[in-house]
């Protein structure tokens, strides 16, 4: 009698723990955020992702758009979306003179809290890196290995895309 109620008891316990469990439901296929990170910025506040960004492929080669301005050239150009295992991540830069003048990250994986979390940290202290060292030869950021080899994929191919 003792052992038929234990093994129910540990049936019972059993089945509340596996149905108990939360499992993630934000993969890599989890939404992106636009953000806009200028020089000095910080990311915008960790709400919910915009609708703005629709292109999933990593197949995008990325563009360039001279801007509208007097003096030395400005221009803009988008890397292409790198797929990561959380997200993609795009890197957009703007170059005057033949320095980065501005960095903006135009997707990164923000499907849950604790991406969310990460890239407010992680992503501003990468644009800086860029901006300070004007290439691609940065450190990736602990805790963000992920995002940062995305960042770093996307960033390189901006930047050969603008000749630098």
């Amino acid at each position: 009698m003792r052992r038929i109620a234990l093994w129910a008891m540990s049936t019972v316990t059993t089945v509340v723990l596996l149905f108990g469990y939360h499992t993630s439901t934000s993969g890599p296929a989890a939404t992106s955020q636009v953000a806009q990170t200028p020089v000095g910025g910080t990311l915008p506040s960790t709400g919910s992702p915009s609708a703005g960004s629709s292109s999933t492929g990593s197949s995008s080669t990325g563009s360039a758009s001279p801007s509208a301005g007097s003096g030395s050239a400005r221009t803009t150009v988008t890397g292409p979306s790198v797929d990561t295992r959380w997200g993609p991540v795009q890197v957009e830069i703007t170059t005057t003179g033949g320095k980065v003048t501005a960095v903006n990250v135009v997707r990164y994986p923000s499907g849950n809290g604790q991406d969310q979390q990460i890239n407010s940290y992680a992503l501003p202290v990468l644009v800086q890196e860029t901006l300070s060292a004007q290439s691609a030869k940065i450190d990736m950021v602990s805790g963000a290995t992920v995002t940062s080899g995305g960042y770093l994929r996307s960033l390189q191919a901006a930047l050969d895309k603008a000749g630098l």
